[in-house]
């Protein structure tokens, strides 16, 4: 879950993220509810993180593994 390893990109292109008809506050929310899960998690299991758990999560999104689903009603906020 969490790749000690990895360099992460500071200023990733999130255009990518948002061509889906995303909308910023959907990513935003769902980055900062994922740093969260992170974080709690990272603290349940006694893990040091070396990285910010919004810089994780991020990562995590721009890469494809966590999904944001939004209603439609707020698409294009």
């Amino acid at each position: 879950m969490f790749d000690q390893n990895k360099k992460f990109k500071f200023n990733p292109d999130l255009s990518g993220v948002l061509s889906n008809h995303m909308s910023r506050y959907s990513l935003v929310r769902a980055t900062a509810k994922r740093a969260r899960e992170i974080s709690e998690e990272a603290e349940e299991e006694s893990i040091i993180l070396v990285e910010k758990p919004v810089s994780i999560a991020i990562d995590e999104i721009v890469n494809g593994e966590y999904k944001i689903i939004e209603p439609d009603e707020i698409k294009n906020i």
